[in-house]
């Protein structure tokens, strides 16, 4: 059982038999009052997102997650289908929805994370970093540096991000899949 003032961002907790994923945090007291913990809690199955405020007597129970290792296979029609790491006739899919934006930077054969909760899957936890090749980038303009000297790419996954100018068609480009960011250029070896 975690106290109130236990509660932190990125641990996961049961909240009426349901897991939630604690995104923020903040304990506080207003006045005289007994100190208050107001929370942010994202649903793990759902992705719903609420607000929760736990009072110092109250306590809450930590979720019993799992992890197991799988593989990305594909994904087709709003479905991301996946397979145990050592065993491909052992599919499952997830609907885009709980994938969320990161599940935009997978590339087939990947190894991800997933989180089991009551025997079953709920979530999928990708690398925070990835390496994509630079599918279509548009040529740099001298002088085009009024928007700051980014341009938008688009990656062999089909995302788009913003990448600065001097990369080009064919780079190995690092990003960031929690913010959906550029970060550097790749060094071929």
């Amino acid at each position: 059982m975690l106290e109130y003032n236990e509660i932190l961002p990125k641990k996961v907790i049961l909240m009426d038999g349901e897991p939630y994923e604690v995104l923020d945090a903040h304990v506080f007291r207003k006045q005289m009052r007994k100190p208050v913990n107001q929370t942010k809690l994202r649903h793990l199955i759902t992705g719903k997102v609420t607000e929760q405020a736990f009072h110092q007597a109250e306590k809450v129970a930590e979720a019993d997650l799992s992890i197991k290792a799988v593989k990305f296979l594909y994904q087709n029609k709003g479905e991301y289908w996946f397979c145990a790491e050592k065993n491909p006739a052992d599919r499952f899919e997830l609907a885009a929805d709980l994938m969320g934006a990161a599940g935009q930077y997978l590339k087939p054969n990947a190894l991800v994370e997933a989180l089991v909760f009551d025997e079953k899957i709920i979530a999928v936890r990708v690398p925070i970093k990835v390496e994509l090749l630079v599918k279509e980038a548009p040529p740099a303009v001298k002088g085009n540096t009024a928007q700051g000297g980014t341009k938008q790419i688009i990656l062999e996954t089909g995302a788009t991000i913003n990448a600065p100018l001097f990369i080009n068609e064919g780079d190995l480009v690092r990003v960031n899949t929690d913010l959906g960011q550029y970060v550097e250029r790749v060094d071929k070896k």
